[in-house]
């Protein structure tokens, strides 16, 4: 996964992995529970979604793996409610966001 403070900044890349918590995340234990607490962890917003035009931040993370079996490629950011819910649903998996630069 990478995890950026912004579309600019440079990025900060972890591994993880689950079953048992491994990789090189700092809180890898945390991340996984965070993880194991979501029905869906990985899925998009719904297309036909309203959401709130509050904006949470700049930050932006990929993540790119397997979870249960499924291959994941997908991106979170916090432009907006909806995306803001979905990142603050896992957000122990981005860690630490870099700061801006």
């Amino acid at each position: 996964m990478r995890v950026k403070a912004s579309k600019e900044a440079p990025a900060k890349t972890w591994r993880l992995s689950c079953a048992p918590p491994g990789g090189d995340h700092p809180e890898a234990a945390g991340a996984c529970a965070a993880l194991t607490k979501v029905k869906d962890p990985f899925a998009p917003v719904p297309k036909d979604q309203m959401c709130t035009k509050i904006y949470g931040g700049p930050e932006i993370a990929t993540v790119e793996g397997t979870w249960q079996g499924k291959r994941i490629d997908t991106t979170f950011t916090r432009d907006d409610g909806c995306q803001l819910h979905r990142w603050s649903q896992i957000g122990p998996v981005f860690g630490n966001v870099p700061k801006v630069r």
